[in-house]
């Protein structure tokens, strides 16, 4: 049988700026960047957040998503609580930027 590549659909990418459904913008972040954070940065554990006790931590960005808040935490959130945010957020996406980069 011949081998099928399948692209692996997401419904986030790293460098996306989305709003929690109680309104805070965040940056979705990179594996890469979660693992530099995570020691330094406060979980914000916010409203929406993923949690499943005993369930690793594999994030996929279809069911888990990292993201970091404008209030200087993160959270690996659940995607039906977040959504891209629409018109030009350009000052808030390199404040976040900014904030990641002095870490």
């Amino acid at each position: 049988m011949g081998g099928i590549d399948m692209e692996k659909k997401t419904l986030f990418k790293p460098g996306d700026l989305v709003k929690s459904f109680t309104g805070q913008v965040g940056l979705v972040i990179s594996t890469k960047t979660l693992d530099k954070i995570k020691g330094n940065v406060k979980e914000g554990r916010r409203p929406g957040h993923f949690f499943a006790a005993g369930c690793p931590e594999s994030i996929d960005y279809l069911l888990k998503v990292p993201v970091f808040f404008e209030d200087g935490t993160y959270d690996i959130m659940k995607p039906m609580n977040i959504k891209k945010t629409e018109g030009d957020l350009e000052e808030k996406r390199s404040k976040l930027e900014k904030m990641l980069e002095n870490m």
